[in-house]
């Protein structure tokens, strides 16, 4: 039996993967600036840069979403992602709730 695979589609989950991936590094490294900022560690030009490149790569992420029709895409693999995370989330933090009420 052969299996078939749309090469299109196969292009555009990978390529949203990707996507969803680096939206999540961008997420992670914009709550560390925040940290940084509200330690005092930044001075007022790294800050100004900072958020000059945090935009930037916003920009920049939604062009090729666009670009190449993966806003849906990104979005479904990041609900995906949230959904696994709160499951196994409460799975640790609420080990005694039997598994079919979570």
């Amino acid at each position: 039996m052969a299996l078939d695979i749309d090469e299109d589609n196969l292009k555009s989950g990978i390529l949203g993967i990707v996507i969803a991936v680096i939206e999540i590094v961008r997420d992670a490294i914009r709550i560390q600036a925040i940290r940084r900022m509200d330690s005092g560690r930044l001075t007022d030009d790294e800050i100004e840069r900072l958020g000059q490149a945090l935009m930037e790569l916003d920009i920049a992420i939604e062009e090729i979403k666009v670009e190449h029709d993966l806003t849906d895409t990104v979005s479904e693999i990041r609900n995906g992602l949230d959904d696994l995370v709160d499951d196994l989330l409460n799975q640790i933090l609420n080990p005694e709730i039997p598994e079919e009420i979570r």
